[in-house]
């Protein structure tokens, strides 16, 4: 099967769906993400957005990851770890070599990384502050 870049809404729309299909199946991230996550289909339209605005840098995107990260970690009592962040690091980059190849998705993986590097990093420090 030959393979695409990521291009459009519905490559992304198709990345995040596949992707969260995992992570809620997943031993120890789908307990936490099901847990939180109330309303799926809100919240991977939000991602879809959130992706879209990061890929192919048209702006649908209102939200603020680092507040619902840090709000993630507080419900769950300062326990979530850098092994969590690198499980779904794994599965994202798993899921994107599945579906797509590309200068796009080397730049999902490009900003996925720092960004799960920059989210754990400031869940850290809000615990240092809190203590």
């Amino acid at each position: 099967m030959t393979k695409s870049d990521i291009a459009t809404r519905e490559d992304i729309d198709l990345l995040v769906r596949t992707f969260y299909k995992k992570i809620r199946a997943h031993d120890s991230l789908g307990p936490i993400f099901n847990s939180v996550i109330t309303d799926w289909e809100e919240h991977l339209v939000k991602l879809v957005d959130f992706w879209q605005t990061n890929l192919l840098f048209e702006p649908h995107y209102k939200g603020n990851p680092v507040k619902a990260h840090l709000d993630v970690d507080r419900h769950f009592g300062g326990t979530i770890e850098q092994t969590h962040f690198g499980q779904w690091i794994q599965l994202w980059f798993e899921i994107l070599d599945e579906l797509f190849e590309g200068p796009k998705q080397h730049l999902a993986k490009e900003r996925a990384r720092n960004m799960s590097h920059m989210m754990f990093i400031r869940i850290f420090q809000a615990r240092k502050q809190t203590t």
